[in-house]
């Protein structure tokens, strides 16, 4: 995959994507190398994702993708990840208010780095610190030791 573009101060990285829709409201998104369908309906299509679903999408992305990068930077060791997001919304007009995630990881590291490890993702998160100026953001993290996973 190509390298994404940096700015000449090299403090800025640019992201981009592309989306269409057809009349009727069959959406498509790229972004990235990722390419997937979207409810582009007036209405809701319980089938595909709309646009809070993705915005949910990413902020689940971001959340695992700072679970990797931090086990690198903090040493700190772990299994496996998953994470649960969840949007409110509220009108009019029409808004996400609050938006809070849930974090299971599989891991045998003390309470006290599972707590970094919290802080680290809410405090340096780009999708976290982007959403926290429009709305509420909170998470938690549950930890599971491997022991307590059956082979």
């Amino acid at each position: 995959m190509a390298e994404r573009p940096v700015s000449e101060d090299k403090k800025t990285t640019t992201y981009e994507a592309t989306g269409i829709v057809r009349a009727g409201g069959q959406g498509r998104l790229d972004a990235h190398g990722l390419s997937t369908s979207f409810d582009g309906t007036a209405g809701r299509v319980d089938q595909l994702p709309g646009p809070a679903d993705v915005l949910c999408a990413a902020l689940c992305a971001c959340v695992l993708k700072n679970v990797e990068r931090f086990s690198h930077l903090l040493q700190f060791n772990y299994e496996s990840a998953a994470v649960k997001v969840t949007a409110e919304r509220a009108e009019p007009p029409p808004r996400i208010t609050r938006m809070r995630y849930v974090l299971e990881i599989v891991t045998d590291e003390p309470p006290t780095r599972v707590d970094l490890l919290q802080r680290n993702i809410a405090q340096f998160g780009t999708i976290t610190n982007t959403l926290s100026k429009a709305c509420e953001v909170t998470g938690s993290i549950h930890a599971v030791s491997t022991r307590e996973i059956s082979p």
